[in-house]
């Protein structure tokens, strides 16, 4: 074939033109994305009901539900916190579920559950997961300070207009799927009767109930005929805002009055249960959600024209942006995309200084652009994104694209350095070499089929690595094969090589002095590599284990509860008092207190003593520092108060979890919630900050309470109705709300309220009217009593437990688990389990060793096909475990760890290191069998091999070597895998020179002897 297409050069080049005009108009209609598109398989369920407490809710709907969703297919994780009126359940499926079938399995599981539940409960709401969910920016929008006046009507009208403007603005661009907000304040209209009408008995909340209710009547449509006409007459008595319900009238002893002069009537704002705060000013929260098949850059362009004509249109308010996800993409993949273009410019160079002539480089130089704008069109084909992932694979192929086009243009060359003809030279030299290529383009795939099978989402998210790089490598062993033979006869077909005369460079003579020293001096040379297998084990016993490596971030997130039961407006003044006293203050600082009004918040829901709070410094080291202190003053001024700090959203944490605490002991009662359940709880937390000082994370969060319970003796013996008590008592803590009124599309509620300072006095002075139409003091009706209980209750799969956080090193996990078991085995109450990044970590692990080991024999059988020999093969694996040398030093040089990037770098640099040794042996054989001896076998395989070795190795270095000094997601994610791989090739390069020629001495020389 390659015969056939040197001697077609147009129509090699034709083809190969228009493979790149392809390529290239599809390049710009391939979609750009910080990650791949992968399904988050994770569906949660929010539950409401705002008159149940925790412990109620708990037993008579969470924990039903958990045991009918146990019935849905794939589940691998369930996890429950139940609070006061709500509770969020999150289910976790295994990675390849259909999440959309999962879904509609849970909702189904849902409804069948609602037949156990009380009959005025709304439906649980059912949210699946989405990558498309996560809003690319959150807009700001708050009053200028100088224009704010203090008016409480103010941020009514400003969540009014938002609402109504802003939102719906933003919405018309094509590109944007949802404006998701929070922080509105929304209005209601508050009755408060005067509390001498009121302790006077004519006057009750009964009967305020009675007469709205009596002058708030709709009677619908009566159609009329008078003749030949008919008419629609429409009987309207509703309430309509605060003038109509002032003009209701009552009987007050005989005597009609207008309500408005028994009761004060106003228009206010809701009482808060959440707000939200940028940079100490009250703002309104609007998270911008992309369409899912929209173009980031396209709707980043839009948007920033969008604010710009906010800011010139309403120049009273102020518009932020923060947490800009479109920042981090663009971050990311420009420096992914640096890094490929430096590191093909550092391997180009590289060849110019060993071929040591012009036209050769340039030959290679084409083959990468050639080979890369081709392997777009596949990505285009294939489905595929450009994201920070399948990025990165291009940039580890780039390497890789080169040694292929090495590989060919030296043997070429070498043939006519042998005096062989241009077109002999071009087909000869490439059909010599094309079997041992393919078998290196297949060795280097082989190696990533079995990370596609990984468990959880690591193999979904690698799966565009793995199909980057073998795309690369194929597309560029074609290029290699066709189209590089037909340019170099069409390039040298006027210039000889004069290839006899040119003398070789030194590192040729100082190889054969290696080379021949090592054959030598054999048991010494076994003995240096035995050392570094040693080492390499020494090397792996030091180095720390977990999933990911750390990404340097200049956004947290810092969850804070204070631990006792204080208000938003308390909650508020203790932040700003927090960062008041910071020595340096963040760039930017939002606050999310409360309860938040986000339709797609999928979490739980905060109360009114947590805040979320969202930070952004200049640089890693300054939020280093900003945790540092923030940790000090809370644990300083605050010591009850349970703080945690995290990484920012993106949906790189929504894809693979928020990282957990490096060990969890799950502490589960036999019977939750008896009368000494919290006591036995305080004592399981006392014991913990005993045994572990300094290292537990977590505390036991409670909530005070204050009972109020009737005396049904009382209560008869006086002739009060209960549901009048209950109305009563409702309108003195100002939650009775009697009806809604539609005003402008909204719902403004009416309710009945009081002026009641504090729960004594209402208990004090609060009277409630009998049948009889007497007076009767409340405290004359309730006892009132206090008590505790947990604010959150947790519960898993099998049962509720409580979550003890501990932050142990990895070499402590034995020691930890064993006392942990020691503090539970003399309470017969509690059985306690573990989780945590430790064990998650340790589970990876053993997967990805499972892993190396399938790839080492898919390696093994791939090898064994192309030698025809069970042995050989195992000659080119030995090299595998003395590499590993090479790569844990530079991880441990660079302070990384056991990852699964480094995981994948190991496996990779296992891929591309033997294709060397493929190619010495591969030419030791083709001399062998051409007559020559053993010893002058190896020599000249030697020789000849020695510079495509080097080359294409330091082709790979160099084209990892950008990702040392980048900074960014897609670069600092790359960098353990760059170091895995730069440290094995090192040494790899020398093993495949040095060690394997010798092992393939002894080996053959042995069989010589017999």
């Amino acid at each position: 074939m390659v015969k056939f297409l040197i001697h077609r050069p147009v129509a090699v080049s034709m083809a190969f033109l228009a493979l790149l005009l392809i390529g290239i108009a599809t390049t710009t209609s391939l979609p750009v994305s910080l990650m791949p598109d992968i399904d988050i398989p994770v569906v949660s369920i929010r539950v409401t009901s705002s008159e149940m407490p925790a412990r109620q809710l708990e037993n008579t709907v969470v924990k039903t539900m958990r045991n009918i969703l146990k019935e849905v297919n794939h589940v691998e994780e369930m996890r429950s916190e139940t609070r006061d009126g709500s509770a969020w359940i999150e289910l976790r499926f295994r990675h390849g579920t259909p999440i959309d079938l999962a879904s509609v399995e849970v909702n189904e599981k849902v409804d069948k559950a609602m037949n156990f539940f009380p009959n005025n409960m709304a439906r649980p709401e059912v949210i699946r997961a989405s990558a498309s969910d996560i809003p690319i920016f959150y807009l700001m929008v708050n009053r200028k300070q100088e224009t704010t006046t203090g008016n409480q009507d103010e941020f009514l009208q400003l969540s009014n207009f938002a609402g109504q403007v802003i939102r719906k603005r933003l919405e018309q661009l094509p590109e944007v799927a949802l404006v998701d907000m929070s922080g509105l304040q929304f209005p209601e209209i508050k009755i408060r009767p005067y509390p001498a009408h009121l302790q006077s008995g004519a006057f009750s909340v009964t009967a305020l109930e009675q007469a709205l209710a009596e002058n708030n009547i709709d009677l619908g449509n009566l159609l009329i005929r008078d003749g030949q006409y008919q008419y629609n007459i429409r009987f309207n008595t509703r309430l309509r805002d605060v003038s109509d319900i002032g003009k209701v009238p009552v009987n007050l002893n005989g005597k009609v009055m207008r309500l408005d002069e028994l009761a004060d009537i106003s228009l206010q704002s809701q009482k808060l249960q959440g707000n939200v705060k940028y940079n100490g000013q009250h703002a309104i929260s609007m998270a911008v959600i992309k369409q899912s098949d929209a173009k980031m850059a396209r709707l980043k362009e839009e948007l920033d024209q969008m604010i710009q004509h906010f800011r010139t249109d309403y120049p009273e308010l102020e518009f932020s942006v923060t947490r800009d996800q479109s920042k981090l993409l663009a971050y990311s993949i420009n420096n992914l995309g640096q890094s490929l273009l430096f590191g093909g410019l550092l391997a180009f160079l590289a060849m110019f200084l060993f071929l040591r002539e012009r036209r050769a480089p340039w030959l290679v130089g084409v083959s990468i652009p050639i080979s890369l704008v081709i392997t777009l069109l596949f990505f285009y084909l294939a489905g595929l994104s450009i994201n920070i992932i399948s990025l990165s694979g291009l940039v580890l192929g780039v390497g890789m694209m080169i040694d292929n086009s090495i590989i060919v243009i030296d043997n070429i060359t070498q043939h006519r350095q042998r005096h062989a003809q241009l077109d002999q030279a071009c087909y000869g030299g490439t059909n010599e070499i094309i079997r041992p290529l393919i078998s290196s383009v297949l060795t280097t795939c082989a190696v990533f089929i079995p990370l596609i099978f990984m468990k959880g989402m690591s193999g979904a998210l690698f799966f565009d690595q793995a199909v980057s790089v073998s795309i690369g490598l194929v597309v560029s062993l074609v290029v290699s094969i066709t189209l590089l033979p037909t340019l170099y006869r069409l390039f040298y077909q006027k210039h000889a090589i004069k290839g006899t005369k040119k003398k070789l460079p030194a590192y040729f003579h100082w190889y054969e002095k290696g080379l021949k020293f090592v054959l030598r001096h054999q048991i010494l040379s076994i003995l240096l590599v035995l050392g570094m297998i040693i080492s390499g084990i020494l090397f792996y016993d030091l180095m720390t284990v977990s999933r990911f490596p750390k990404v340097s971030q200049e956004e947290a997130t810092l969850k804070i509860d204070w631990n006792e039961p204080v208000t938003i407006e308390e909650n508020n003044t203790r932040v700003k008092t927090l960062f008041a006293s910071l020595s340096e203050q963040p760039e930017y600082l939002t606050e999310e207190a409360g309860k938040q009004q986000y339709l797609l918040n999928s979490g739980e829901e905060s109360g009114t003593s947590e805040n979320h709070l969202y930070l952004k410094a200049s640089s890693p080291e300054k939020l280093d520092k900003l945790r540092a202190e923030l940790s000090t003053q809370l644990s300083r001024n605050y010591p009850q108060s349970d703080y945690h700090f995290a990484e920012a959203d993106n949906l790189f944490n929504l894809a693979f979890g928020k990282t957990e605490a490096p060990l969890i002991a799950r502490f589960a009662h036999f019977n939750p919630g008896n009368e000494d359940y919290l006591d036995r709880l305080a004592k399981i937390q006392q014991n913990m900050e005993q045994a572990f000082p300094g290292k537990v994370q977590s505390k036991l969060i409670t909530r005070n309470l204050i009972l109020l319970e009737t005396d049904p003796e009382k209560l008869m013996f006086y002739q009060v109705n209960t549901d009048a008590l209950y109305r009563e008592i409702k309108s003195a803590f100002n939650v009775n709300t009697v009806f809604s009124i539609n005003n402008n599309n909204t719902f403004v509620p009416v309710s009945i309220g009081n002026s009641y300072a504090s729960v004594y006095d209402i208990i004090q002075n609060l009277m409630i009217k009998n049948q009889n139409g007497e007076q009767i003091p409340l405290s004359g009706l309730v006892k009132v009593s206090s008590g505790s209980g947990l604010k959150g209750i947790v519960a898993g799969k099998e049962s509720e437990y409580f979550p003890v956080l501990l932050q142990v090193e990895d070499r402590e996990l034995e020691t930890a688990t064993a006392k942990i078991e020691q503090l539970v085995a003399n309470d017969d109450h509690f059985d306690v389990s573990f989780s945590g990044e430790i064990l998650a970590d340790k589970g990876m692990l053993r997967e990805l060793l499972v892993i190396i080991s399938v790839s080492l024999l898919l390696l093994y059988f791939i090898l064994a096909a192309q030698f025809e020999s069970f042995v050989l093969p195992l000659i080119v694996l030995l090299e595998v475990p003395i590499d590993l040398f090479g790569a844990f030093l530079l991880l441990l040089v660079f302070g990384q760890g056991i990852n699964i990037m480094s995981a994948i770098g190991i496996i990779v640099m296992t891929g591309i290191i033997i294709n060397d040794s493929i190619l010495k042996i591969d030419t030791i054989n083709k001399l062998r069998n051409s007559g020559n001896s053993l010893i002058r076998s190896i020599m000249e395989a030697g020789r000849r091999r020695l510079k495509p070795i080097i080359m294409t190795s330091l082709t790979t270095i160099l084209a990892m070597l950008p990702f040392l000094f980048q900074k960014g997601m897609g670069a600092e994610l790359q960098k353990p895998l760059a170091l895995a791989v730069i440290g094995g090739m090192g040494i790899g390069t020398l093993i495949s020179l040095f060690f394997i020629p010798l092992m393939y001495y002894l080996l053959n020389n042995k069989r010589s002897d017999n």
